[in-house]
């Protein structure tokens, strides 16, 4: 360590919430290290949303520009009956509760990239590898990579996901945090056959979604098939083929263009599959560990918020942190400012999921006449939400 550092920081993780911590940290004067277990930072994905504090978040970062240049401008979602006629459309707005012309959606592997080019000359990263056993002494926390390397750092942080590898080693298994929401999907992507173009289509019945996407006109939809189950479906994640044959036995006999994205998602070499979760922890350290982002606090998709919460936890942790020598001061600062924080926005899932993925035939009824009465949609608390935290003005900033 040298002698102007603040000390040593491994970080778990290179998504979204590890680069960004990792940026704040070294921005704070400490020496920090990330691992990530894929070869590579990896690109691509579903276009995320970066709304309320998460905006000055990403603004403070000196990153704003480069994000709305990749801003992927959806103007409208349509919804459709089950024989495809449609129902009403609406611009994103009115159901996430973003700001229009303020907030900004984007490619998930863009803000990635944005992420690691502000922090990739500055941090070392290690790819294609991960934690394989923590040690934490009091004075410190020795790590062993799965590639063997033992190394000693002041403090880790778990980035590392809804399923972190970080939470487990040092917290206990993820059953005891892990608050299933009685839906799964399977995402991937498909050519645009539809002409489709800044848009979104969404097809209902009761238990039952499909989502065309296509943020674009790049000729690509991003396809998402959503269901509901009453437990996690664990034998499907047994296997990638597990996982298609569940989801095409789900969507048998479905209508609208649904024959053609489960013929699609069978060959797709980009399906990503999961449950849809909430973590919920008590505590978000133990000792010289702490988790940050979907790790400690994953709000799921159905919220529309993961990634905002990511970057203004990432930002928080950090900076408090910066505040003080005393790392357990500082992680009790950190929870002190983001618990309500969280609270509030993964509370916006069961209105999100109501609205988006509707499990029962009374559910999509509401959602329908949502539609035609602007009062019952879902915005408002959004917009209350993403924006319920104050930024701090961390005195340690450079």
């Amino acid at each position: 360590m040298s002698a102007s550092s603040k000390g040593t920081v491994l970080v778990s993780g290179a998504s979204i919430a590890g680069p960004a911590l990792a940026y704040w940290l070294h921005r704070f004067g400490f020496e920090v290290t990330v691992v990530e277990r894929a070869a590579a930072l990896r690109g691509g994905g579903y276009p995320i949303d970066i709304r309320g504090t998460a905006i000055e978040v990403v603004d403070r970062m000196g990153l704003l520009p480069q994000v709305r240049a990749a801003h992927v401008d959806v103007r409208r979602i349509t919804y459709l009956d089950a024989d495809g006629s449609p129902l009403g459309s609406l611009r994103p707005e009115a159901i996430t509760g973003g700001t229009e012309g303020r907030d900004v959606e984007v490619p998930r592997g863009d803000l990635a990239d944005a992420l690691y080019g502000a922090v990739g000359d500055d941090v070392g990263f290690r790819f294609d590898d991960s934690i394989l056993a923590l040690h934490d002494d009091g004075a410190g926390v020795d790590v062993t990579f799965r590639n063997g390397d033992r190394c000693r750092f002041d403090l880790v942080v778990g980035a590392d996901g809804l399923h972190s590898n970080t939470r487990s080693l040092v917290f206990g298994p993820e059953e005891q945090f892990h608050h299933y929401l009685g839906r799964c999907f399977a995402g991937f992507t498909m050519p645009n056959d539809l002409g489709l173009a800044h848009e979104g289509v969404t097809w209902n019945t009761p238990g039952r979604g499909a989502v065309l996407y296509a943020p674009r006109e790049d000729g690509v939809l991003h396809a998402f098939l959503n269901f509901a189950r009453p437990e996690p479906p664990f034998d499907a994640f047994r296997t990638p083929e597990a996982q298609r044959d569940l989801v095409a036995s789900v969507f048998d006999g479905a209508g609208w263009e649904v024959p053609r994205m489960v013929a699609a998602m069978r060959t797709a070499d980009d399906l990503f599959f999961d449950v849809v979760s909430q973590i919920r922890m008590s505590a978000w350290s133990r000792g010289r560990v702490a988790l940050v982002g979907d790790a400690a606090y994953a709000p799921s998709f159905l919220s529309g918020q993961g990634s905002s919460v990511a970057l203004v936890g990432a930002y928080v942790l950090a900076g408090e942190l910066a505040s003080t020598a005393d790392h357990t001061a500082a992680f009790a600062a950190y929870e002190h400012r983001m618990r309500e924080f969280v609270r509030m926005n993964q509370g916006l899932a069961a209105a999100g999921g109501a609205f988006v993925a509707p499990r029962t035939a009374e559910e999509l009824a509401l959602r329908n006449q949502a539609l035609r009465d602007p009062a019952g949609l879902p915005g408002d608390d959004g917009r209350t939400a993403n924006s319920a935290l104050a930024l701090p003005a961390y005195a340690h900033a450079g």
